[in-house]
């Protein structure tokens, strides 16, 4: 796919350093962190819900970040990544459990889940009520249409019926800035992509990269491709929880700098630039991508 809309570049924050252990989270009863020292213990130094198995609530529709596969098993960038770092803190069972994304971010505030996998955008009212990893993904969001709708720039939305995921950056986004356009809210990429095909809907607001998928297997375009290098993707877990954060900051920067992040990106992203931040330091030019793939 091309980019139709002349756009700025944006500078895009580096990955911090890697996070000093410092504080032992607090297990309870009901799974939820605490920052009082000690009391997790050495079975269970991240207080997770289950200790030795980290609970995962994710999108089932969101490829190529997060999706189910035909035998229903999860897969993805986010996915493969999110993996390979429990692996390097010691856990090898990761339970992924499908979630709309309106209500991801709760259920992993509340103690149903141990973290939320899924491209989430980490910006400010988010963090009043989840903690985030260091940042992983960041890039473009797209309002994709038939290319029969002669949508080909934000003006050409005033009067529109625009489709977005509920709760989601692209929701919030639209609200502030498309305010003579007609929202209509979906649960999901499939349901909203659904009613673009159908025609009860003008256009789909989504990320990039979700964007190229349904582009080639329903014949839509980027109609707009918009920055969103302001939200880099994190990791979400319950506010608090610093030894699990701590650790998952670690060997995400481990996965960046021994070149995993990259061999994901490459497998999940062909073609997109690759982001420059991301990769092992001896590799960075400084210069930030053109092109990076987007959050939710």
């Amino acid at each position: 796919m091309t980019i139709r809309t002349t756009i700025r570049r944006a500078a895009i924050a580096a990955v911090a350093a890697s996070a000093a252990l410092a504080l032992a989270a607090c297990a309870s009863s009901g799974g939820s962190a605490s920052t009082d020292a000690g009391a997790g213990g050495d079975e269970n130094p991240y207080n997770l819900i289950t200790p030795g198995q980290i609970r995962v609530a994710s999108l089932g529709d969101a490829k190529p970040y997060t999706f189910t596969d035909e035998s229903g098993e999860f897969t993805g960038f986010d996915v493969e990544l999110f993996t390979d770092v429990a692996e390097r803190i010691g856990i090898d069972d990761v339970v992924f459990t499908g979630q709309d994304f309106s209500g991801l971010l709760a259920a992993v505030a509340n103690g149903q889940f141990d973290v939320g996998v899924a491209a989430i955008g980490i910006t400010d009212e988010r963090k009043q009520t989840v903690d985030f990893s260091e940042g992983y993904l960041a890039g473009y969001l797209t309002v994709m249409a038939n290319p029969e709708a002669g949508i080909a720039d934000e003006d050409d939305l005033a009067g529109k019926r625009l489709g977005v995921v509920q709760g989601t950056l692209q929701e919030a986004f639209a609200v502030k800035n498309f305010t003579e356009t007609e929202l209509v809210r979906f649960p999901d990429n499939n349901a909203a992509i659904s009613a673009v095909n159908s025609g009860s809907v003008d256009a789909h607001f989504l990320d990039y990269e979700a964007a190229k998928e349904y582009a080639a297997q329903y014949g839509l375009e980027n109609a707009i491709d918009i920055p969103s290098f302001d939200a880099p993707a994190g990791f979400a877990i319950a506010k608090g929880n610093t030894e699990f954060k701590a650790a998952l900051d670690e060997a995400l920067l481990a996965a960046m700098e021994d070149g995993t992040w990259k061999e994901l990106y490459q497998k999940w992203f062909p073609g997109s630039p690759m982001p420059d931040q991301y990769l092992p330091k001896a590799e960075q030019t400084g210069t930030p991508a053109e092109s990076e793939a987007p959050a939710q």
